[in-house]
């Protein structure tokens, strides 16, 4: 793995425990959410040992990136509380992140059809913003809260999430299409 990728988990770890053992007087619920950020952000070393496989560094990155901003500014700093819009910001990086696993999907299995990619790669990333948010509407049925903001907005959080997510893999179709296809 490229050093920056490593500097970036360390960062991120480092970040993660000074604002966890900081918190420690918020009980222990606040303390994991924060301290869960290193499983998160390891998620593609641990993948990587376990399936005695290398990702692509491009997906490694990304993904650091994502943690970042989803669980350490989102979540830990409260970026979703008191900046409106972040939330939109974050679903479609989660977009071009889940666009990205399918043109690592498509470069594995070698396809040569343009049509084919582009529509396999929003269809891969739609399907990961739906599935998203069915978690987060399964999850406020079985534990209370309100994370989909239904009693707030309806179901506009919701769409707007998936749209935004779409949005995401759109432009990074679109990218790689004309890239690899379209020199």
């Amino acid at each position: 793995m490229k050093k920056i990728n490593y500097i970036l988990i360390l960062i991120t770890i480092f970040c993660g425990v000074l604002v966890s053992l900081t918190a420690l007087n918020q009980g222990i619920v606040v303390f994991l959410k924060n301290i869960s950020i290193i499983l998160t952000v390891c998620i593609p070393l641990i993948y990587q040992k376990l399936f005695k496989t290398k990702l692509p560094e491009y997906i490694i990155t990304i993904w650091i990136i994502f943690i970042i901003m989803a669980h350490f500014l989102g979540v830990i700093m409260y970026g979703y509380e008191y900046y409106p819009g972040y939330d939109k910001i974050v679903h479609t990086f989660s977009g071009i992140l889940t666009a990205a696993v399918a043109i690592m999907i498509l470069e594995k299995v070698k396809i040569k059809r343009l049509a084919f990619a582009f529509i396999f790669i929003i269809a891969l990333s739609s399907m990961g913003a739906f599935l998203w948010e069915t978690f987060e509407f399964v999850c406020n049925i079985l534990v209370g809260g309100d994370a989909q903001k239904v009693a707030e907005t309806g179901v506009n959080d919701t769409m707007l999430d998936m749209i935004v997510a779409f949005i995401g893999s759109l432009i990074t179709a679109t990218i790689y299409t004309i890239k690899k296809y379209i020199h």
